[in-house]
């Protein structure tokens, strides 16, 4: 792989999350991986799942039935913020052992699993855009697009993961999310929700720090064949 195709997932992913504009509409899949966290643990602690709308505002609500309490709502409010920045660490390690392709394969049938339960027009679309994109990326493109762009997906995943948690807190101090999933979780453990919040920081960034330490030698590597050269 080239240089420049190294490096060009990763600009272009900072782009897409530091660009306000961009990012109104990249935060989708974003709030998508983050439903969808909440609808996987949901199930995996018990709980019955209702269904998940996904909202223009790039907002999104995932409705499981169950405990109000106990420790499988806790982890099911805890699952969203941190799902993107964990995906995107798991994404990172598949790429750099050159698993792209059963990365890209996943990627399909977990948004086709989670199509299922989406309970809204806006919600089925966003699932059906992101999952052809990337199912034509997996089934058509060369397997140097597909590497290129495993990249961008993991490095995009590991950046919007962190944005989100800043968004979280600023809506917080102007007290414009009252039931949050740090407030929730503040409610249902009695810890106060700015340490929840705290606590999906810590997660975002070990996460794109560790991501980023794999994804950067090769990068590295690069920069100093065209020095060298």
């Amino acid at each position: 792989m080239s240089t420049f195709a190294q490096w060009a997932p990763a600009a272009l992913a900072l782009v897409l999350v530091i660009s306000p504009g961009v990012w109104r509409l990249s935060r989708n899949v974003i709030t998508i991986a983050h439903e969808g966290g909440h609808a996987l643990v949901a199930l995996l602690t018990g709980r019955r799942l209702s269904g998940i709308k996904l909202h223009s505002d790039t907002s999104g609500v995932t409705v499981s039935r169950g405990r109000p309490t106990g420790l499988g709502m806790v982890l099911t409010a805890f699952a969203g913020y941190v799902t993107p920045s964990l995906l995107g660490l798991g994404a990172a390690a598949l790429v750099v052992a050159g698993n792209t392709r059963p990365l890209l394969w996943a990627t399909v049938v977990l948004l086709g699993l989670m199509l299922v339960m989406i309970r809204n027009v806006f919600g089925v679309l966003s699932v059906v855009v992101t999952g052809g994109v990337v199912f034509v990326v997996s089934w058509y493109a060369a397997a140097d697009v597909q590497a290129a762009f495993g990249l961008f997906v993991a490095w995009f995943l590991l950046l919007g993961g962190v944005r989100p948690v800043g968004e979280l807190q600023a809506k917080r101090a102007r007290r414009q999310a009252p039931g949050s999933d740090a407030d929730q979780l503040g409610r249902l453990t009695g810890v106060p929700g700015l340490l929840w919040v705290f606590v999906f920081g810590v997660v975002a960034l070990g996460c794109l720090f560790l991501g980023g330490r794999m994804l950067l030698p090769p990068l590295w590597e690069g920069v100093a064949d065209l020095v060298a050269g």
